[in-house]
């Protein structure tokens, strides 16, 4: 990415060392979801830090119900997609639906990931992950932990519902997450829990912390492309914001995204939970 086309003035590509140093400088991170070259190209152009490659895909490009049907194939199709799109921001890919339920498996398949062009995987689950995570931390490939709202487990928690919302499920998310950073995690992605449990759990834990529906407190915001410029089908989660409005082209969208998360005007106290 060049900062300045005129100038041809190159910035330096972000890196696992760069998002914990944002942490500790209290810099925020900006996370945005993308499956292609080009919408990962002018991301990279509007400043944003890191791009998930999301499992989220299954509906909006492929028309799916559910994130269930996406494959390891497809992460891996669109991994490489957003890679030659990519020029410095650092690429988290989701591993896919019950590719992960064995640790010999998870590393085969997030190997798989890593040569396709991701810097990191992403899994969904608790506990259970910690053997996994370990594994794949041994071998050297940087994991995200996702814990809270697990979508891929919408049907074993009866439905897209905030979490941690008792003090005994706070408990055990704070316990969860304190186990699978023991056991290698680089860092934690919380989706749809209260504001006020992640700020405590982004204290607790050492590494970055990203949020979804998680609150202005943790230490970067996460948001599907589709949601953020007003292409989300059907109900609006609470924790989403448009920001194509006021004329704004799709660069200048992108851009105010990273500004408002930066500023932490965004989220606002209307997209969290209590």
């Amino acid at each position: 990415m060049y900062s300045d086309n005129s100038q041809k003035k190159l910035i330096k590509p972000v890196t696992l060392s760069t998002l914990k140093q944002m942490k500790t400088d209290k810099d925020k991170i900006t996370i945005l979801t993308s499956y292609d070259a080009t919408f990962t190209n002018v991301m990279n152009v509007a400043g944003v830090e890191a791009i998930l490659v999301g499992d989220s895909l299954g509906m909006l490009v492929q028309g799916q119900d559910s994130t269930l049907p996406v494959t390891i194939e497809d992460m891996c199709y669109h991994t490489a997609a957003v890679k030659r799109g990519n020029t410095n921001a650092f690429i988290v890919s989701d591993m896919s639906f019950m590719s992960y339920s064995k640790p010999e498996q998870a590393l085969d398949n997030a190997a798989k990931l890593m040569q396709a062009g991701a810097n990191m995987v992403k899994l969904e689950g608790g506990s259970w992950l910690a053997d996994t995570i370990k594994l794949l931390s041994q071998r050297g490939i940087p994991v995200c932990a996702h814990l809270g709202l697990t979508p891929q487990s919408v049907h074993k928690l009866g439905g897209y519902k905030v979490q941690g919302k008792s003090q005994e499920t706070a408990d055990l998310l704070l316990q969860e997450s304190l186990e699978l950073v023991e056991a290698g995690a680089d860092m934690l992605l919380y989706e749809c829990i209260p504001t006020a449990l992640g700020k405590s759990l982004t204290e607790a834990v050492p590494v970055p912390t990203i949020g979804i529906g998680a609150g202005h407190y943790t230490d970067g915001q996460v948001l599907v492309l589709h949601d953020m410029i007003g292409l989300n089908l059907g109900h609006t989660p609470r924790f989403v914001k448009n920001f194509l409005i006021d004329g704004r082209n799709i660069t200048e969208a992108f851009e105010a995204y990273v500004k408002e998360v930066k500023d932490m005007t965004f989220p606002g106290a209307e997209h969290g939970f209590k």
